[in-house]
């Protein structure tokens, strides 16, 4: 049996966090298709691999929970399905948060993802949120996450892992090394 040296990543999170987007940065391509209208833009799991500082990646993007146009019930088959597909499994999960309130809704997608993975899924995930820009001027994300119970809390499932992306600012940021997309995608992979 040959052993695939692809690392396979699984993203989850709500509609309208930015998933497509983040797989786009991370692979430094557009791969997935991005929405810009009211609608949830992945109906489907879609999977692209490409290498990516020397590793071969394979990122899996999932429906978003609470999606405009589909139960709950409807969706969790199609995540399912999502995880099956990368067979033998996924190494790791990426729960994508935007950068605002952890309101009721945030917290009911952790609670769906726990639901549908149970909570070793944790183990294996790292929180990214995504719309750095959000932040207000001269806050760290570190910040931003110790300043909220839930989101803390989350981080601290997660073993303290998350990282931040600005898509909007950060894409040609020459100021500040450690503020730019590539910076958080080179430092994640390591």
């Amino acid at each position: 049996m040959a052993v695939s040296n692809t690392t396979r990543i699984v993203m989850l999170g709500k509609t309208g966090t930015g998933k497509s987007s983040l797989a786009n940065t991370i692979f430094g391509e557009k791969l997935f298709t991005i929405g810009h209208t009211l609608n949830s833009e992945t109906r489907e799991c879609q999977a692209e691999t490409k290498s990516v500082n020397g590793r071969s990646i394979t990122l899996i993007d999932t429906p978003g929970y609470f999606d405009t146009d589909r139960s709950e019930e409807e969706l969790k088959p199609e995540i399912v399905r999502c995880i099956t597909e990368c067979a033998p499994g996924p190494h790791a999960f990426l729960i994508v948060l935007k950068v605002e309130k952890f309101t009721v809704q945030e917290q009911a997608v952790i609670t769906e993802i726990n639901q549908t993975f149970s909570e070793e899924v944790f183990k294996y995930a790292t929180v990214v949120f995504t719309h750095g820009d959000q932040l207000p001027e001269g806050q760290k994300i570190e910040d931003f996450v110790h300043k909220n119970k839930l989101t803390n809390d989350l981080v601290k499932k997660c073993g303290g892992r998350y990282h931040v992306i600005d898509n909007k600012y950060w894409k040609n940021n020459q100021q500040d090394k450690h503020r730019t997309n590539q910076f958080q995608v080179d430092y994640s992979s390591q």
